[in-house]
């Protein structure tokens, strides 16, 4: 039962501490979709995603004002439209973007993610075709969020998808270059992506899920700073049960409010992803928990150890409040949508080379940084094998979302508004690893990938 207290605290952690369900995502499939003809497939897709949607966003106003808990987005995700484009070779893919935003227009839904292709091992039909579209798909759309999953830890890393993947996010940065770059913000390189994932840009719905579910993604990392600052004296253990505990109330919530949305939507529910996604609000920050666990500023030595232990308390306290923790579940590190990272990129104390080492230990990966906009294609693909080579070889989701600043260096700023917030340019690596990526072929899986 809940008591006078736990009322009063939960207030306190919407009102003061910005405890908000980031997302409500509804998870579809296009399977029944696909077409020999691609616009009697688009047609499909708008005409189901619109059936299935259409009260995704009342339903969410409604639970915000029955709970009183800000539901920040509302999303959708759909099976990876390379899957479509197959069935319709030598068309243009784009035509599926283009009907996925006439969805998100209609449904009112704030982003939708599937624009995607599965190539960690290979390409099959219709996922060249898919990629190369990647960057006219996100100029000429608003709300459409694209990815595509070029290794994973049972069958190694595509180093050829790896290539292609860095010309992709540099010409998509170029072609929005008049819009902040924007292009690239709405892409994300996965290993080992996740079929069930409800936050953007990497959301998709896996050939493995239901037909339609509903999602919930919970952020809180004003909750977990505010929590922490009540033990300034606490060993390390202890912090550790403060933020289980923390992280167990934040979940009860995000299950509540998933099992009422299933309840009105009338689809299954799927998983509450308890992830501590920031914004740059004030309060908000992942970094700011680090720091109040004692470090002067996130970057400095001792980052890795503390958001190694964030992200295990995280999960442990989750898993406790609800059966159907999933997704990624953990600390999100995007630079530029967390007001901690932000201030300590810019004061030269976190480094590309430091979070690298953090997504070691975190979830996904190297998220919404902004890099000078003369890098080259092929450094931005080394980047991109990097990170996929922690993923592969620690059996975890690492992804990239690179942000290319156009006509801009290290040291600028580059705007981009809302819950994406503001990105320094962060210094690059002058030496180029060309040669290692024009070698193509295919990194193996480690030994320990051998499992059955």
């Amino acid at each position: 039962m809940l008591n006078v207290h736990d009322i009063l605290e939960t207030i306190t952690m919407i009102q003061d501490e910005c405890l908000d369900i980031r997302t409500i995502t509804m998870g579809i499939s296009l399977l029944d979709c696909i077409d020999t003809d691609i616009d009697r497939a688009c047609e499909k897709v708008y005409n189901k995603i619109v059936r299935c949607a259409h009260d995704l966003v009342p339903v969410g106003q409604q639970i915000e004002k029955e709970y009183g808990i800000p539901i920040i987005n509302k999303r959708i995700s759909v099976t990876p439209i390379a899957m479509l484009a197959a069935a319709c070779p030598g068309q243009d893919p784009v035509k599926f973007a283009l009907a996925l935003q006439k969805a998100a227009d209609t449904c009112g839904v704030n982003f939708i993610g599937g624009y995607s292709a599965l190539v960690h091992k290979g390409f099959s039909a219709g996922d060249m075709e898919l990629i190369k579209s990647i960057p006219e798909a996100l100029d000429l759309t608003q709300n459409i969020c694209s990815s595509v999953n070029i290794g994973s830890t049972k069958s190694g890393i595509n180093m050829d998808a790896v290539k292609l993947m860095g010309e992709i996010v540099k010409e998509s940065a170029i072609r929005t270059a008049d819009r902040d770059c924007i292009g690239p913000a709405k892409l994300v390189v996965f290993c080992n992506a996740v079929e069930d994932n409800p936050f953007m840009a990497g959301a998709f719905h896996g050939v493995g899920e239901p037909d339609c579910e509903i999602h919930v993604g919970v952020s809180g990392p004003g909750v977990v700073r505010s929590a922490l600052t009540k033990y300034p004296d606490a060993s390390i253990d202890e912090i550790a049960d403060v933020i289980k505990k923390t992280a167990f109330k934040i979940t009860r919530m995000g299950q509540l409010v998933g099992a009422r949305a299933s309840e009105l939507l009338g689809v299954p529910f799927g998983i509450v992803d308890l992830s501590l996604a920031p914004t740059p609000a004030v309060g908000d920050s992942v970094a700011h928990i680090l720091e109040e666990m004692g470090l002067e500023m996130c970057g400095t030595h001792g980052t890795t150890a503390c958001l190694a232990m964030l992200n295990d308390a995280v999960k442990k306290g989750g898993v406790m409040a609800s059966s159907t923790v999933g997704g990624l579940s953990g600390a999100f590190i995007p630079v530029s949508e967390d007001a901690g990272m932000i201030d300590a990129a810019v004061a030269g104390v976190l480094s590309l080379e430091k979070l690298e080492a953090m997504t070691a230990v975190c979830s996904v990966g190297l998220d919404m940084i902004v890099v000078p906009g003369d890098i080259t294609p092929e450094t931005i693909s080394a980047i991109i094998a990097d990170e996929a080579a922690i993923g592969m070889v620690n059996t975890k989701t690492t992804a990239v979302r690179l942000i290319p600043a156009v006509g801009k260096k290290e040291g600028d700023t580059l705007e981009f508004g809302g819950l994406l917030g503001s990105g320094p340019v962060m210094l690059i690596r002058d030496k180029s690893a060309a040669k290692f990526i024009s070698r193509g072929g295919r990194i193996p899986a480690p030994m320990h990938s051998l499992k059955n």
